[in-house]
């Protein structure tokens, strides 16, 4: 028994370290990026790195705010008071990766749901096209969804960058895996009671799948955020960019300005971080459930 403990005691405490170490791995670029903003030009080109600033400066955020200037949202004919452009940028990407969050989410649930609990005539073709859609790349569909979000008047508008993401087919993958564990009992009792579709779904659905919600908003919110490829296809106008837009479109008038750029990054990533702090009960939840089930 004593053996066996040690055994156990030994294997804990590597793992242990192994996981300090992934740890510092992983935090070590956010680390590098945070303090980057605060250097020097001169500490960032250093040939010997620096660590730690010897000296903490704001000069690259004052970089940041004070080129260009755009309004800070405008809403038809309504037009709000003029701040520098990383606000705007960053008003415009928070827009955009909320409500793909919460479109997504509420769609994906909803399908999620039909396709694992409703019976209906070509359900199991429907999924398939769905896993296999998952496996297309975005290039294959990219000439057809400029033509279709030009032909909506959608084009260079934050919603040309929503939209496509609404219908992400791993969201209904996801939401379908956490709604086959949803009690059959539950729900026909739900109907025997006399409950519509819609109270069934709200009230009882709903809570069940709620680490999955979560965990698919945080996976929907980082994939809208970094999704560089669509934003620079669908937008191009300067109210309309978003945060890396913006900020790649202000090195392309400089030369590399490092301590931009990481000014530019720790700006973009105080969105980020919050909604994973927010959500990551429910993350943690629904990759534990997913694992129980695995």
């Amino acid at each position: 028994m004593k053996s066996g403990k040690k055994k156990t005691d030994v294997y804990g405490i590597i793992s242990l370290i192994i996981l300090f170490i992934l740890a510092f791995l992983f935090a070590f670029p956010l680390y590098w990026i945070i303090t980057g903003a605060f250097k020097t030009s001169a500490q960032i080109n250093s040939s010997t790195p620096v660590w730690f600033p010897t000296e903490w400066v704001t000069t690259n955020f004052q970089k940041l705010f004070s080129k260009r200037s755009a309004p800070l949202f405008t809403i038809g004919s309504l037009v709000g008071p003029t701040v520098p452009g990383a606000i705007r940028w960053l008003v415009n990407t928070v827009f955009m990766a909320v409500m793909a969050m919460i479109l997504t989410c509420i769609t994906a649930s909803m399908a999620g749901y039909a396709l694992a609990k409703k019976r209906f005539i070509g359900r199991h073709l429907l999924f398939t096209l769905i896993v296999c859609a998952m496996a297309l790349p975005k290039q294959v569909i990219l000439i057809p969804l400029i033509r279709e979000m030009s032909a909506l008047g959608l084009y260079d508008k934050l919603w040309a960058v929503i939209f496509p993401t609404v219908g992400w087919p791993f969201g209904v993958f996801l939401m379908k895996q956490f709604s086959e564990g949803v009690p059959g009992e539950m729900l026909e009792a739900a109907r025997i009671d006399g409950a519509s579709e819609a109270r069934t779904f709200t009230q009882i659905v709903v809570p069940l799948i709620k680490p999955g919600i979560g965990a698919l908003a945080i996976f929907t919110f980082i994939n809208s955020w970094n999704d560089y490829f669509m934003q620079l296809i669908m937008l191009t106008s300067n109210t309309n960019l978003t945060i890396s837009l913006g900020i790649a479109t202000m090195q392309a008038e400089n030369s590399t300005d490092f301590g931009l750029i990481m000014a530019g990054a720790t700006l973009a990533a105080v969105p980020i971080i919050t909604v994973f702090l927010i959500f990551q009960k429910y993350f943690t939840q629904g990759i534990t459930m997913g694992a129980v089930k695995g």
